[in-house]
Order: structure tokens, then sequence, then C-alpha cells
């Protein structure tokens, strides 16, 4: 389970607490939550893609490397 799974699940929780809450400040409290959950659960998905994409340049540039060097020795 990744990070973004799992702040997804645990804001998906929170909004069922909110739901099933019959006081206000416990319903509030848990919205809230859910929202800090959503936000988490979105920079988690950000930091992932980034993460991606700097792995698939760092390869993209060793392989255009490991073609340049090949072809000098060439």
């Amino acid at each position: 389970m990744s990070q973004h799974d799992f702040y997804a699940a645990r804001a998906a929780e929170a909004r069922a607490d909110a739901d099933n809450a019959t006081l206000h400040n416990v319903r509030d409290r848990c919205l809230r939550a859910a929202a800090a959950w959503e936000a988490m659960a979105a920079r988690a998905h950000r930091s992932d893609a980034f993460r991606a994409k700097q792995a698939a340049e760092k390869e993209a540039a060793a392989l255009e490397a490991s073609l340049i060097l090949a072809a000098s020795a060439s």
C-alpha cells in the first residue's frame, strides 16, 4: 500500500466518521481530519509523480551517456 493509498483510506474513514457523528463538533473535527488526510494524499501523489519523472530522466540520461561512450569507443 502506497502512502497515497494509506492517506486516501484515512480520509475516507474520517468522512465516514463524520457522516455517523451526532455531535456537530465531532462532525466538524472529522471533516477537518478528512481534509488534512486528503491534502496529505495529494502531496504524496505529487511526490510520487515527481520521483517517477526524476527516475525516468536519470535513466534516459544514463542511456544517452552509455550510447555516447559506446560511439566514442568505436
